[in-house]
């Protein structure tokens, strides 16, 4: 299909608007959190064990698959949106794309507000796309949530699927990530606890702190306020160890020896906030995405520049893109993607 290049907020909710309000506000409940008392939930059963298990894989176009992977760790089956290599008659390696906040149980996603399906018509990568965890950040949590159930993310993506997906793709077992929005921290976690097991990262509009106020306040804000869970139950009490082990900032050190790309707009109206461009029907409205996503964006752009610094003080390679405009928006995050593929193709030893 052709682009639908100006949607608005990664993984949006039925109101995206709400995570914008909620980001702003994020600086208000890590403030509150000092005086408010919190229940702690029961700690969430132990995983059932045994292997991954390939359910099926239906067949959705020439290049389109998806599969239904059953993980012992969840409890469930994961649903997984896979692109298919140009030449599939040997391994090729597999990049892991992730959505935003939604996790691809809505319309704001890959498939749908980009042409990535025309874009790779030519790669020699399997592409997975989990369609699945919504406001997760695609981590263990350490407890159910009422909400969500058993979320054991990590456990699924690091451990139990790449050899069952490896298999059942024919792939070549070389693996990179990337993902926008909530899913730009996750993908730089993921490769902080599974070490050895990407090659590379390209992170679009995230934030990659997690445990000082700032980061706090904005993973808060999109799982309590736009998500309506409870962020203790994934990583325990605010001032816990559990928020320190998933910051990649401080964790920096770990990401030694990926090929890093990072990139963030400034917010300010760009391109894709053109009143005369098309639009998707799933997109908000212009005013919206240029005020709510603009800060959004501005926020995260914070974010990445003290990534950049603490990089930088490491002496740790990394490619960043700061871009001087660009809102919280699909446009921009699908040009990153075009813009990251020879950096993430090149680490993954695929010739495009």
């Amino acid at each position: 299909m052709g682009a639908l290049r100006n949607g608005g907020v990664g993984g949006a909710l039925p109101s995206w608007v709400r995570l914008a309000g909620a980001v702003i506000g994020g600086a208000v409940l890590a403030a509150a959190s000092q005086a408010l008392a919190w229940a702690v939930p029961g700690r969430a059963p132990e995983p059932d064990g045994g292997p991954a298990v390939v359910e099926r894989i239906d067949v959705v176009g020439d290049r389109r698959w998806d599969v239904f992977v059953y993980s012992p760790a969840m409890g469930r089956t994961i649903t997984l949106n896979v692109i298919r290599p140009a030449d599939p008659t040997v391994p090729r390696p597999t990049l892991y794309l992730f959505n935003g906040a939604g996790g691809g149980e809505d319309s704001m996603n890959w498939l749908n507000q980009t042409d990535i399906l025309a874009f790779t018509a030519d790669k020699n990568v399997n592409v997975v796309i989990p369609a699945e965890g919504m406001i997760s950040y695609y981590t263990d949590w350490l407890h159910e949530d009422p909400a969500s159930g058993r979320n054991k993310w990590g456990t699924f993506l690091t451990k139990e699927l790449p050899p069952v997906l490896d298999r059942a793709l024919g792939a070549s077992g070389v693996n990179a990530l990337a993902g926008l929005s909530m899913a730009a921290t996750s993908v730089l976690d993921l490769a902080i606890q599974a070490p050895g097991l990407y090659r590379a990262v390209a992170s679009y509009s995230g934030c990659a702190q997690t445990s000082d106020p700032l980061g706090q306040a904005y993973v808060r804000s999109v799982v309590e306020v736009a998500g309506a869970k409870d962020a203790t139950n994934m990583w325990g009490p605010y001032d816990g160890p559990g928020w320190e082990a998933h910051d990649p900032y401080l964790n920096a050190e770990k990401l030694r020896g990926l090929s890093l790309y990072v990139s963030n707009g400034s917010g300010l109206p760009g391109p894709y906030e053109n009143p005369a461009l098309p639009r998707s029907p799933q997109a908000p409205m212009l005013v919206e995405q240029i005020v709510w996503g603009g800060l959004i964006e501005a926020a995260t752009n914070v974010c990445t520049h003290r990534l950049a610094d603490r990089l930088r003080e490491l002496q740790i390679p990394a490619t960043f893109r700061f871009r001087a405009d660009g809102t919280h928006s699909w446009g921009y995050w699908q040009d990153e993607l075009y813009a990251s593929w020879p950096q993430l193709a090149a680490a993954m030893g695929s010739d495009r």
